[in-house]
């Protein structure tokens, strides 16, 4: 496999593949979008590494795996799917202004994306490590969960490409996630003739959202926090369906399972409903002891580097569950992810490349 010599961290080089990025969209589910997503992610490792991308192809959309050969020992990882839709780009261009880069999914994570390959491109000895970035970690990655944790145990220590936290710092913690839909099942009658003959689900699921809410715990970083509820179909009728969409994190392990033996212990309060809970905690929590280790070399090549627990959830989040070293937040610094200011601080990234490559040879030291 032939490589690119190593080259100098460039500030315009990095912006350039940005662009180039930035402006073939790659919104999650679309699976053409996806492909040509990954087919562009391929041709920029191979431009400035060399060696060949390979696309594996899923039911999500194809990930792209690089990888320098020799004894696996780092993973750098990322995605290179989106939140916004197919058109966002027309209303949103891919701008430079005021030092900073703009356009959709300039922060989560194309940014830090670019950063990686860059990084990787400064060294001279690029043995041991892998670049794998995934098709669909905005909507759950299970179809890239497996091949995640694959490529994690093989190589013994990921640094996960997401970016930064408040202020430059990595993450070196995160919450556990999920979501729960609660579907309650009554019996429709008249409102206004008999409703006493009606099982009223809109009640039931008021009940529900209650007992749901007292399982949060704030203090010891649980939150439970009912999101979505609808029920009913018009005015005179007792509503025979509704349904409960409720989000939630948690910092352990034992959290989890409390929770999720709550949802299933759920009890209808009316006689004769019904409750059908689907869902759970499908991202494990990230604990701060998974990444102690690797945050200590950062900290050694960036001394005042900050790290921080947060509270949304990452592929890092299943690397972590394995037991492999993982550090997150190593991705660009900016702000606004999923929203239409999303933006990257253009003059920190050279800096975060120069981080990256410096973790990648203590690692191997």
């Amino acid at each position: 496999m032939m490589m690119r010599k190593a080259v100098a961290i460039s500030a315009d080089a990095m912006i350039e593949d940005l662009r180039t990025l930035v402006e073939t969209e790659s919104p999650s589910r679309d699976l053409d979008a996806l492909a040509a997503s990954a087919r562009t992610v391929a041709a920029v490792i191979e431009k400035r590494l060399g060696g060949q991308a390979t696309l594996i192809e899923s039911a999500a959309g194809p990930h792209v795996h690089w990888s320098a050969g020799g004894d696996p020992k780092v993973l750098l990882l990322g995605h290179h799917d989106t939140v916004f839709p197919l058109g966002t780009l027309a209303r949103r261009p891919f701008r430079v202004a005021d030092g900073r880069a703009t356009g959709p999914g300039v922060f989560d994570m194309l940014g830090g994306l670019v950063q990686a390959i860059h990084a990787l491109a400064s060294l001279d000895d690029r043995s041991g490590v892998e670049i794998l970035v995934t098709a669909d970690e905005e909507v759950g990655s299970h179809a890239s969960r497996g091949l995640i944790e694959e490529r994690a145990l093989a190589c013994g220590a990921v640094l996960v490409m997401e970016g930064a936290a408040d202020g430059g710092a990595v993450k070196t913690g995160r919450k556990g996630c999920g979501t729960f839909h609660v579907t309650v099942t009554g019996r429709a009658s008249h409102a206004g003739l008999e409703p006493a003959a009606g099982v009223n689900a809109l009640v039931e699921a008021a009940h529900q959202v209650l007992d749901i809410a007292a399982l949060d715990r704030p203090g010891i970083g649980t939150t439970v926090t009912p999101t979505v509820a609808s029920a009913g179909t018009l005015d005179n009728v007792v509503p025979a369906e509704a349904a409960i969409t409720v989000d939630v994190r948690v910092e352990s392990a034992e959290e989890k399972d409390r929770i999720e033996a709550a949802f299933a212990a759920l009890t209808p309060r009316l006689a004769e409903a019904k409750l059908t809970v689907q869902g759970g905690i499908g991202r494990p929590p990230m604990p701060e002891s998974a990444s102690a280790g690797l945050f200590a070399l950062a900290q050694q090549l960036s001394p005042g580097l900050e790290g921080k627990a947060v509270g949304g959830g990452s592929d890092g989040n299943f690397t972590a569950a394995l037991g492999v070293p993982t550090l997150d937040g190593l991705g660009a610094v900016g702000g606004g992810a999923h929203a239409d200011h999303e933006y990257v601080v253009l003059d920190t990234m050279p800096g975060q490349a120069r981080l990256v490559a410096g973790l990648i040879n203590a690692i191997r030291a």
